[in-house]
């Protein structure tokens, strides 16, 4: 006779309330999570955890992504300083930018994203004879020491970001056409697009999306899933580069340039 074993964990046993209070718990204190963490943490199933997971992101309670999930606050509200995200990531992000960078051509007039990775790409430029426009105020003064033709649009300058904002930012994108344009971005989300914390940098990253010929987020993998409080614009209206895609089922939305090692 043949014995078949159940390979259930003892807490799958517990009640699916007392599951996901453990699971949301947990995400609350670390913002994302990963299957196989909380597999260990509770000791539930891989399949257990994915049942749960996906019921949790129904009830809107957090942000299934693949492999794991995200609090449903990750990226809301608060952002994080210019100097804390120049410390993440910085292999991908290098590699990202090094491809924007190899991409612009002699007649370009480029629209150049505050963010850490746009800035990044600036120690990659070659192309001289190209145009830069910029709501980066680092941007700007690294463009003009290199020796780049620069323009920095005029507005109101927002700290956290070192990103200049305001109507007079939006008056000043509408009056140009770009060629190209490198975007940074807080959030990838089929459901919502491309998105970010600040109502006003979502503005000027909007105004300038639609001024541009060609438009390119630069994204390294923290982003996808991720979503902010405001829509820049949906995945159809900018290619994405990043570094390696974990999950392909954005393909689907969008065309995407995977910069790997």
């Amino acid at each position: 006779m043949k014995w078949c074993y159940n390979k259930r964990k003892r807490g799958d046993f517990m009640l699916p309330d007392e599951r996901f209070r453990r699971i949301l718990e947990i995400i609350r204190k670390k913002q994302s999570v990963t299957v196989q963490e909380l597999v260990k943490q509770i000791g539930i199933s891989e399949s257990t955890v994915r049942r749960d997971l996906a019921a949790l992101d129904k009830k809107g309670l957090l942000h299934k992504v693949h492999g794991g999930a995200t609090s449903i606050d990750a990226g809301f509200g608060a952002e994080e300083t210019v100097a804390k995200k120049s410390l993440k990531n910085v292999d991908e992000k290098r590699r990202i930018a090094q491809y924007c960078a190899e991409i612009i051509r002699p007649d370009d007039f480029i629209y150049l994203d505050a963010g850490t990775t746009t800035e990044m790409m600036i120690d990659f430029l070659t192309e001289k004879k190209a145009s830069y426009v910029t709501n980066g105020i680092m941007h700007a003064k690294k463009l003009m020491d290199y020796g780049f033709r620069v323009y920095l649009i005029g507005g109101e300058l927002r700290a956290v970001t070192e990103a200049v904002v305001g109507e007079e930012a939006l008056e000043s994108l509408r009056k140009y056409n770009f060629t190209k344009g490198f975007f940074g971005i807080n959030g990838i989300s089929k459901k919502s697009g491309f998105t970010t914390p600040d109502v006003n940098e979502a503005l000027v990253k909007k105004t300038a999306l639609s001024q541009c010929l060609d438009a390119y987020i630069l994204a390294d993998a923290s982003k996808f899933g991720r979503i902010s409080a405001v829509c820049v614009a949906g995945l159809d209206q900018a290619v994405i580069v990043t570094g390696k895609l974990k999950e392909p089922s954005f393909l689907k939305y969008t065309a995407i340039k995977e910069v790997s090692e």
